[in-house]
């Protein structure tokens, strides 16, 4: 099943429109947490192939900003009321 598919099938559960809300902006929010786990990666492993950031440590803190506003979102849809979806 492709992407578009598996997009399709997912709008014909049976589940409520708040529960595919919580659940794309949970996985929004997690996805957004790798990739910027990813680019803390490619600093630590690469920091002076990185151009455009002169200051790796500045970059680096930017990067673990943006981790934690999207695990305070997590958190914070972990715990919305009436949450009915653990992911």
């Amino acid at each position: 099943m492709n992407l578009d598919q598996e997009a399709k099938q997912w709008m014909k559960e049976k589940s409520n429109m708040k529960q595919k809300m919580i659940l794309a902006l949970k996985n929004h929010a997690k996805a957004s947490v790798h990739l910027h786990m990813m680019n803390i990666e490619a600093y630590f492993n690469n920091p002076a192939g990185i151009g455009e950031h002169s200051d790796i440590m500045e970059a680096v803190q930017s990067e673990l900003d943006k981790i934690s506003a999207h695990e305070d979102r997590l958190s914070i849809l972990n715990n919305w009321p009436n949450n009915d979806i653990n992911d």
